[in-house]
Order: structure tokens, then sequence, then C-alpha cells
């Protein structure tokens, strides 16, 4: 007779069993203890000297510089800029490629016109296209929109397109059985059932627009995180440089944890 008492009982693995949940309080407490070790070890070469303070000011001297570019330089004015510059390109991407990989996922022969151009232009880096991007938009604000543009439409494109091919087909003959239309098929099926692949597939996206614009801004800028880091570079103010990449990163988890919570909410019965 087997004791069940025994084949039921298994070993705590601290989170490690595949693919098996951990609590929030765990979660938090893992994320937050692996940046306070990040730190440790930062604060461990810089104040140490193993690393020169000329290539990686320690954290406390890099708290200094951003209170002081605060204070002193309008780095909140150059936060803002930058944040626009990544919501107009990353919006302006999402208008036109949403519907566009819709298209391409629901017709296929929309997908085997468009789908080889789509994948061989996301392989190209948007840095090289500004040089065009100069002599046609100049350096102002249209250039560094169309960079980050650039980055993100080709992405969203293909990720909503594979996303909308993978509707459930079942779904689609049943919608065809009662008798509705192929537009009408796209637009009560297929699409609310990629609904919330496709918001997961934007914000994805919109973290890659932060390091676009961080290459928009590297050249013709007189504002913004790159144009500040930039010239913090000509100074070898590795503590300013430190505290706008640590800026950047703060901004993107935060947009990041927003979108996840938006998903969430209008896509609640998608985690049942």
């Amino acid at each position: 007779m087997i004791n069940s008492s025994h084949t039921n009982t298994q070993p705590k693995r601290w989170g490690l069993t595949p693919l098996k949940p951990v609590n929030s309080s765990l979660k938090w407490g893992l994320g937050i203890s692996f940046f306070i070790l990040f730190v440790a070890l930062w604060a461990f070469v810089s104040f140490t000297g193993i690393v020169s303070s000329t290539f990686l000011a320690d954290p406390i001297s890099m708290l200094e510089e951003g209170y002081e570019l605060f204070t002193q330089y309008n780095f909140s004015h150059d936060i803002i800029v930058t944040i626009l510059r990544v919501l107009g390109g990353f919006c302006l991407a999402a208008v036109i490629g949403v519907p566009l990989g819709i298209m391409m996922g629901a017709y296929k022969a929309i997908e085997a016109l468009l789908e080889p151009f789509v994948s061989f232009c996301r392989y190209l880096p948007a840095s090289a296209f500004i040089p065009l991007l100069i002599l046609w938009a100049g350096v102002g604000e249209l250039q560094k929109i169309l960079i980050i543009f650039i980055g993100s439409f080709f992405q969203i494109t293909l990720m909503v397109s594979v996303t909308v091919s993978q509707s459930r087909r079942d779904l689609i003959e049943a919608a065809y059985t009662l008798g509705s239309s192929r537009w009408g098929v796209v637009k009560r099926v297929v699409i609310p059932a990629s609904a919330p692949e496709i918001a997961e597939s934007l914000r994805l996206v919109l973290g890659w627009s932060w390091t676009y614009v961080i290459v928009a801004e590297l050249i013709g800028s007189q504002s913004g995180i790159g144009h500040m880091i930039v010239d913090s570079q000509s100074l070898l103010n590795t503590g300013q440089i430190i505290f706008g990449i640590i800026t950047i990163g703060i901004i993107g988890l935060i947009s990041d944890m927003l979108f996840k919570r938006c998903n969430r909410r209008l896509f609640a019965w998608s985690l049942l």
C-alpha cells in the first residue's frame, strides 16, 4: 500500500520548480535583492579603487552629479523632451504598424506580398538611417521621431502579424457557421482574440524604443538625456553618464509596469 502522505510531499525548491510561479512577496524580494547586490558590487569596485573613478564613478558621486544636473542644468527638461520623443515615434509606429500587422496576419495574400520586405527591414539598424534622415528631415525633432519610428514600426508589424496568424481556427469556423462575413470574422473574432497578445507585443517594443531614442539624440541634439550623456562623455564625467543611463532605466521600468497594469485591466478575461 502506497503512503499517500509521502507521495504528496515534495521538497521545497525555493521557487525553482519549472514553470511554477512564486508568490508576490518572494518575487519582489528577489528582484530588489539583485538590485542591492549589483549596487554593492559597484560600490566595492569603485570605492576600493579596483576601477579608477575616471572610468567608473562611485554611487555617491553619481548621486551628487545627478543632484547637480537637476539643480543647475535643468535635467528635468531633458527628461520630458526624451519621453515625448519616445512617445511620438512609438505611437506613430503603433498607429500604422498594428493595422498593417492585422491585415498581414488575417489575409495570407497580403502577408505573402509584404512579409519578406518587413522581415528584411526589421534587421536594418535604425542608426544606419541617421545620415539619410539628416539629409531628408534635418536635425530637428522630426528626424529623431523618425529614427524611433523606423526602429519600432517593422518590429510591431511583424509581431502583430504573427500573433493574428495564430488565431484559433475553431473560433473562426464557428463564426462562419453562424453566418459571419469575412470582415466580420476579423472584426469580431480575430482582433478580440489577438488583442491581449498584441498589447503585450506593444509593451515589448516600447522598451526597445528607449534604446532608439538615445541613438537619435547622439547627433545634432540640443536637449534630451542622450544629449546630456554626450556632453558628459566629452568632459569624462562618468557620474553624469551613469546617472543618465539609470534615469532611462527607471523611466523605462515605470512605463513597462504601467503598460502591464493597463493590459491586466483591459484584458482581465485573458488571465482566467
